[in-house]
């Protein structure tokens, strides 16, 4: 489906960032705090992500949480009356509503109003390009709209992208059959089942070649799509608007050595993520729990760069890839180009230090080449050292052997080739089964 962008959406926006002064009535809550305003400056970027005018954005301090309207009365009047100054038709609010909070929000404030859920709904449902990910937003909008009796169901008939949460055909208050939700979501999970299914096959197949897979994860906006066009020479979507990328893009990259590697570019993580999303992409994600190597690809620049980090660390050990796994092992200090003299060098000495740290600047292509010597190097950690003799009419073998493996050594002799050669386990077995179709044994 062609996607356009958001033509009938309300021309300007009021962004509201509750700021809870405890943990009570708060129902989600990022690893680590962010301050009020980094809250607030991501929120105002998510909602530029649907291409609404930010006209106003305020922080509401909530010292406790209405069951009616979220925060206070004074603030809601206080509110309604800049909305009307500024002509707002849209307000947004960075936490998650519950049905009542959200109607009662729109008749106070006489606008339209959608929560953070909504809101990252609508990026999703925007950037969808591929079968799954239209199915996997689709899916999760229908699970949040469950607990929403009387909604708009503009996705089936929209005429541009995202999902109808703030405006466009049918706005007019439709009342949702649960039972035909119902229907819809199972017919939804049945197809994404075939996805599922269909993409298994594909890892089969690329586990017979097999390259290896280097998955790019981060928070979004870091720069992993950037990346992603540096490394491969692609030209996949990259832009400076968060959720840039939604479905995953897979290329074939040659490392110095020759090897080939498949890279994956994935959807940004982002705190606070709805736990309708977290289920419905999990799917997007298996690519990630496939992959040999994940790149942790981080924006340094960023006030909040170690609060990123932390949501991305707990979006993985949330699909059970824990840090300790030793699969995060780079870690990519990337906008280096960004930084001041001081923080260039601070990051320059730190991935001096360790292996497991790069800095580069993906726009500039500072550092690229050192990062893919890391890549070679943390990959060829799991490859162990076999020595094969070889006779002069097995030239495809030895190509072989030379495209999959890390030469180390080589002696030509009068009767073959003797190399000595670091393999994969995958490729170990390989070659185990190829030495015994042509008699001559298995690797020493």
């Amino acid at each position: 489906m062609t996607q356009t962008p958001l033509a009938d959406a309300p021309e300007r926006a009021i962004v509201v960032s509750p700021h809870f002064k405890s943990m009570r009535g708060r129902t989600h809550e990022a690893p680590v705090l962010r301050s009020p305003t980094a809250r607030l400056d991501e929120a105002v970027g998510l909602t530029r992500a649907i291409s609404v005018e930010v006209a106003a954005a305020e922080i509401v301090p909530v010292t406790r949480a209405r069951p009616a309207t979220l925060i206070g009365q004074g603030a809601v009047e206080a509110l309604k009356a800049e909305i009307a100054e500024i002509g707002a038709g849209l307000a947004v609010f960075d936490t998650h509503l519950t049905p009542i909070q959200q109607r009662n929000l729109e008749k106070a404030l006489d606008c339209k109003v959608i929560d953070r859920t909504a809101l990252i709904l609508e990026i999703f449902g925007e950037r969808a390009r591929t079968r799954e990910g239209t199915l996997q937003v689709e899916l999760a909008h229908l699970s949040y709209q469950r607990s929403r009796l009387v909604r708009s169901w503009t996705h089936l008939e929209r005429q541009r992208g995202g999902l109808g949460f703030v405006g466009g055909p049918g706005e007019t208050q439709i009342e949702l059959d649960r039972r035909l939700i119902g229907e819809r979501i199972a017919r939804l999970k049945t197809e994404l089942e075939e996805v599922k299914r269909t993409r298994h096959l594909h890892r089969a197949a690329r586990k017979r070649v097999p390259f290896p897979v280097v998955a790019l994860v981060g928070y979004t906006n870091a720069g992993k799509s950037t990346l992603f066009n540096r490394l491969t020479r692609a030209t996949v979507f990259a832009e400076d608007m968060l959720f840039a990328t939604l479905d995953p893009t897979m290329r074939r990259v040659r490392l110095p050595s020759g090897t080939e590697i498949i890279l994956s570019d994935t959807v940004g993580f982002v705190s606070d993520l709805p736990t309708e999303l977290i289920a419905a992409f999990r799917a997007t994600l298996e690519e990630v729990l496939e992959a040999d190597l994940i790149l942790h690809v981080r924006d340094v620049s960023h006030p909040d760069a170690e609060a990123q980090r932390a949501d991305v660390i707990q979006v993985l050990e949330d699909l059970g890839v824990g840090e300790d796994l030793g699969r995060c092992g780079i870690e990519v200090a990337n906008k280096i180009d960004n930084l001041d003299d001081e923080a260039t060098a601070y990051w320059h000495e730190r991935s001096v230090r360790s292996e497991g740290l790069a800095a580069v600047s993906a726009a500039r292509g500072d550092g690229i080449d050192d990062l893919l010597r890391r890549v070679e190097t943390a990959l060829s950690a799991r490859h162990r050292a076999v020595t094969v003799e070889l006779g002069h009419d097995e030239g495809k073998l030895l190509s072989w052997l030379y495209e999959r493996g890390m030469v180390d050594a080589r002696e030509d002799e009068d009767t073959g080739v003797r190399l000595t050669v670091r393999l994969s386990p995958e490729d170990l077995a390989r070659l185990d089964v190829m030495l015994a179709e042509r008699g001559k044994g298995d690797a020493d």
